[in-house]
């Protein structure tokens, strides 16, 4: 194999070391870490030119076909009106010519109208066609009277008879909508999404399929897609509840998952009205719901501890918290709490988490996965969390910091096509939380959507280390510039909201380019 030599730019190393200045690798192996004087020969000489070395980042909770059907839909995610929408989902009807539409990343409470759109406005919008308009939290969606009719949600639980779905009839839509892909689309979408991805320098994803949202099939062209040379990693989870460990075994082979984690929803989202709260949403008398009991939980963890695989849920307000609390307690009562914390089992999102969760997580070996997006985009005291929650539970979701000082684990991740792949910016979200007290550290935030990620998933990776992947990204300005650094960790300043971000140079995966930006 031939070998290649990095200098002229800082190269991050683990564990506060300070950064070396040069990096040789030996086909998909870091073969030696060190200053560039005293580099051993090799096949070729990359100069950096002041260029930063990182390890590939990690995102720990993703949806790739969805991520590529938005990519190649209608985002929506920038209007501020219901007609605003409904003219984009008319330009994309002009253009379609009768096939589906996907129109996505929706939320009326920035719209001026402060409501969804009707399946009577889609229908003058798309001329009668099948449009399938999911919320910005994919917990709920607005659809056109072709799509509702092909879906059969009349009689649905959370169809409410104007356009909006939720709860059964959301994922009765969802499904309907997705099985229309043909296997071309869904090659189509998974590599935009890969790509994107890696243009983004992210070198592993995982995969967090549910009934709800895709397929057995689907789940399997994603992993398959992730194994090609020159694209991000992938690792996959389903989001399925199980009772019995052989039959969690024979499912979990057969499908090439890590675990039935991921999107296995024991509550909703904020957005959405759906996440378990004890108290009721601001101005409502709702609670949200609650989709799965503190005995479904407990065997569920026991079957999949037993079956050797990880255990995980989609867990978001206070009350789903306790539930899965109580119930991996319980689990742990009947295998034994050592066996609990070797399955590396994990929660995902864990918003508003109080004390007592917490202290369970830490003690059983509970990983959290979290999108630090979720606060930067509708945290604070005058965001949409507030608008549901009130600025105190607001102000209280996505507790990074009492995560971090209660013991545990945290992987991060962006949940797109939730929010966008775009790790830098959950890292700047995560040290600019809206609540100084629930701050992170750059170095901190780094590792948890790096090394954090590889770790969750089993894997090597998320550092550099002789002996270790060749998986890197080489970063500048975007312009060919020098990132500015901190000289303590050797990683990017990022001090204010409007810093410009490090761009990807080039991403490399194992020793195999991933990406490589025009030009640079």
């Amino acid at each position: 194999m031939s070998t290649l030599f990095l200098r002229g730019g800082p190269v991050h190393l683990p564990d506060g070391a300070p950064p070396a200045s040069a990096l040789l690798v030996d086909g998909s192996t870091v073969a030696w870490i060190g200053d560039a004087a005293d580099a051993p020969d090799a096949d070729e000489v990359l100069d950096l030119g002041g260029a930063l070395v990182l390890p590939g980042f990690c995102d720990a909770h993703v949806h790739l076909t969805m991520t590529g059907q938005g990519l190649d839909g209608v985002d929506l995610s920038g209007t501020t009106s219901v007609t605003q929408a409904l003219a984009l989902v008319e330009q994309a009807a002009r253009s379609v010519r009768g096939r589906p539409i996907y129109a996505h990343s929706w939320d009326e409470t920035r719209w001026g109208e402060q409501r969804p759109v009707t399946s009577a406005e889609l229908d003058r919008a798309s001329y009668g066609g099948v449009v399938y308009m999911p919320r910005v939290d994919a917990h709920s969606a607005c659809v056109s009277t072709a799509m509702a009719t092909i879906a059969r949600v009349t009689d649905l639980d959370g169809w409410d008879g104007t356009g909006v779905a939720t709860r059964e009839a959301f994922a009765a839509v969802t499904n309907a909508f997705t099985s229309s892909l043909t296997q071309t689309d869904r090659e189509r979408h998974v590599g935009l999404a890969l790509a994107s991805a890696a243009r983004h320098g992210i070198t592993l994803l995982h995969e967090t399929g549910a009934p709800h949202l895709t397929s057995h099939d689907d789940l399997r062209s994603v992993l398959e897609a992730g194994q090609a040379p020159d694209v991000p990693d992938v690792v996959t989870y389903w989001g399925e509840i199980g009772d019995d460990a052989a039959a969690v075994a024979e499912l979990t082979g057969y499908l090439g998952v890590l675990g039935l984690a991921g999107d296995l929803c024991a509550d909703g989202s904020f957005g959405s009205f759906t996440a378990h709260l004890s108290e009721p949403y601001t101005g409502t008398e709702e609670h949200g719901w609650a989709y799965l009991t503190v005995e479904e939980v407990r065997d569920h963890v026991v079957a999949c501890t037993r079956a050797g695989v990880q255990a995980g849920g989609h867990v978001i307000g206070d009350a789903a918290l306790r539930t899965m609390a109580e119930g991996v307690r319980l689990a742990a009562q009947v295998v034994g709490p050592d066996a609990v914390r070797a399955a590396r089992h994990r929660w995902e999102h864990v918003e508003l988490p109080d004390a007592d969760v917490l202290a369970a997580m830490a003690d059983l070996g509970i990983w959290a996965s979290v999108q630090p997006m979720f606060d930067g985009l509708w945290g604070g005291a005058d965001g949409m969390y507030a608008a549901r929650l009130g600025v105190d539970r607001a102000l209280a979701a996505v507790p990074l910091r009492d995560m971090l000082d209660a013991g545990v684990r945290i992987a991060l991740g962006s949940d797109s096509p939730i929010t966008p792949l775009g790790p830098w910016a959950a890292v700047r979200a995560a040290v600019r939380h809206h609540n100084p007290a629930q701050r992170l550290t750059v170095a901190e935030a780094f590792a948890a959507h790096t090394r954090g990620g590889y770790e969750l998933a089993g894997r090597e990776g998320g550092r550099l280390r002789v002996g270790g992947p060749a998986t890197y990204v080489v970063w500048d300005d975007g312009a060919g510039g020098a990132v500015e650094t901190d000289p303590t960790t050797g990683l990017p300043v990022l001090d204010g909201p409007d810093r410009a971000l490090p761009v990807a140079r080039r991403t490399v995966v194992a020793g195999v380019t991933a990406y490589q930006r025009e030009g640079a």
